[in-house]
Formats: structure tokens, sequence, C-alpha cells
């Protein structure tokens, strides 16, 4: 069980790691087609976005995290954040339901944090 949680917290580690690599927008994309997909995503992410996984650690970090990337990351990146976030709640809701690993869930959360204050620094945002 013990590895099936450390498979998981280090696929999820993966997953911000690479969704956080593109920062910055190509520049000769148009815009128009760009807010199509956000628009399209955030009804999703926002009805879950309201929904903690009981782990006060992970919610502070969901959070935080989501107003990050609905405040201040650029509107065309903002769908494939989104989307990443809502895997990440989703599994850690997940690892939250099972007792084994809820007890560890916590400091995976913590480690989230300190990896996405380094990783999201260049839009500023607190974490």
């Amino acid at each position: 069980m013990r590895k099936q949680f450390v498979l998981s917290l280090c696929v999820l580690s993966a997953l911000l790691i690479l969704s956080c690599a593109k920062s910055e927008p190509d520049p000769g994309t148009n815009k128009a087609t760009e807010t199509k997909p956000a628009t399209t995503s955030t009804p999703t992410s926002t009805a879950n976005s309201s929904t903690g996984i009981g782990v006060p650690e992970c919610d502070d970090y969901l959070a935080k995290y989501d107003a990050c990337i609905s405040n201040k990351v650029p509107e065309a990146a903002r769908a494939q954040y989104k989307g990443t976030l809502e895997q990440v709640r989703s599994s850690w809701k997940q690892l939250a339901g099972n007792p084994a690993t809820k007890a560890s869930l916590a400091q995976a959360c913590k480690t989230a944090t300190e990896q996405a204050r380094t990783a999201m620094k260049s839009f500023q945002c607190d974490f």
C-alpha cells in the first residue's frame, strides 16, 4: 500500500512540474482560440474547486493554487493548469478516503506547496 501511495505522489508531483513548465503562452497564437478552451473548462473547475478533501494542508494548497491560476495565470494557459489541479484534487481525495494513506497525505501536500511556491513564482503567486 505504501508503494502505491509513493507512486501516486510521484505522479502528482510530475504532473504539477509539467504543468508549470509552460509558464508563458506562445505570443504568435490567436487569442480568440485561446479563450475558448478556458471558458469551456472553467465551470467544471469552479464546481469542483469549492470541495475540500478533509486534510487542512491539502485544502490550503488547493485553494491557493486555484486562486493563483484563476487570478494570475494568463487566460491562454489557465485551462491546462485547471485540468492539472482537478487531477491532483481527485487523486488526493481518493488518498484522503483511505485511512492508510490519509495520515501521510498532509506531508505530501506540504511538499507540493513548497514545489508550487517555486514553480509558480513567475506568476507572482503566494503559497
